[in-house]
């Protein structure tokens, strides 16, 4: 893409993508030094002055255009005011392929601005010559990755360890692309979000798994009792809970896991963990597994979570079979998936990692979308 076919004004889905003027001055530099623009993109100086903003204004983004890229500003169509900035970098026109990237001010999250504008600089670019872009995005940046799905980007997997991190390291990031022939509109998710954000019969409630329950994970698969029905039977380090809970909300999204956290209905208190892995997407299959805290077993909390995984698996992500392992000797954890409505299966020897390298068997347990649910 040239700069002359790029950069002049788009006014599409709701805003203006045009060029940053000195006016904007103030409010780039108030946007650019806010904790969350400072969070995700943190090769931004810190702190963010007026002097920065003066530079991105007058020579950064002009030079984005001049590379064969672009930096718009997003305004509001009626008052011009600054919204945010969409743009394209690392063009390789060899490709037809570019990076898009967004940033939303303060004052304008959350009214769907970051959707608007990367469709609208998405379809600007299919129409002058570029065929794929990617988006970028943290791990643990869900709302960035909600965008990427509304504006129609499609999960590719994790680039490890691409970018750098603010303090010195390196992170991975999610890479979303769109083409230019894909259909239009939003991306289908495999894992929907649960409706009213939980699953509820009234004794036990399942909530997305989140930042929020750190301390209360890490206490669940470091207590003996759990740690012996893990794989291997080893207990969970606090950086491996801390990852988990960060990136929950991430893998659901991207449609390959939906940990939740099971809590109480009644006292709100932390009871365990529910996670079904969509192990074979293909065949629209997924695993289900859960732990609880000893101090809720033996009052069918556990049956009563397996069966809200279920039912919701079934009627609202797609799913036409469930299944589950359990180490022979775990009578407890049979009787539940029997009460809900699994059929044993049979015997895979040898399956699972078990303690000091030794291997060890695993019980099967299916549930078909046919079957009924106890």
């Amino acid at each position: 893409m040239t700069e002359e076919r790029l950069a002049q004004r788009i006014d599409a889905h709701g805003v203006r993508l045009r060029p940053f003027h000195l006016a904007d001055l103030a409010d780039v530099a108030e946007s650019c030094d806010d904790p969350v623009t400072q969070r995700f993109l943190n090769h931004l100086p810190s702190p963010y002055t007026e002097a920065d903003a003066r530079w991105w204004i007058t020579e950064g983004a002009p030079a984005a255009f001049a590379a064969g890229g672009a930096a718009y500003a997003i305004a509001d169509p009626v008052t011009d005011r600054l919204l945010g900035a969409v743009g394209l970098s690392y063009p390789v026109p060899q490709r037809g392929q570019a990076e898009i990237g967004y940033w939303v001010a303060p004052w304008a999250r959350g009214a769907g601005v970051a959707t608007a504008a990367t469709r609208a600089l998405s379809e600007h670019a299919f129409a002058n010559g570029i065929y794929r872009l990617e988006l970028l995005t943290e791990l643990e940046n869900a709302a960035s990755q909600r965008v990427a799905l509304a504006a129609g980007f499609r999960p590719e997997g994790v680039r490890r360890r691409v970018t750098s991190v603010r303090g010195g390291g390196r992170g991975d990031l999610v890479a979303w692309v769109r083409l230019a022939d894909d259909p239009p509109g939003p991306t289908t998710r495999g894992l929907p979000d649960l409706p009213d954000g939980r699953l509820t019969d009234g004794v036990v409630v399942l909530r997305r798994l989140g930042p929020e329950h750190i301390e209360q994970t890490y206490r669940l698969h470091t207590d003996p009792d759990v740690v012996v029905t893990r794989v291997p039977p080893e207990a969970a380090t606090l950086d491996e809970v801390t990852r988990r809970c960060h990136v929950a909300e991430s893998q659901w999204l991207v449609g390959t896991a939906a940990a939740m956290a099971i809590v109480d209905a009644a006292s709100g208190d932390f009871v365990g963990n529910c996670t079904l892995l969509r192990d074979q997407p293909a065949s629209d299959q997924a695993m289900i597994g859960y732990s609880l805290l000893p101090r809720w077993r033996g009052r069918g909390y556990a049956t009563r979570v397996v069966r809200l995984a279920s039912r919701w698996g079934f009627g609202h992500a797609g799913l036409s079979r469930l299944w589950a392992g359990t180490l022979p000797e775990n009578v407890a954890s049979m009787r539940v998936l029997e009460k809900a409505g699994f059929r044993r299966e049979g015997l895979l020897r040898g399956r699972l990692v078990g303690a000091a390298g030794r291997r060890a068997d695993s019980t099967i347990y299916g549930l078909l979308v046919t079957d009924p649910i106890d």
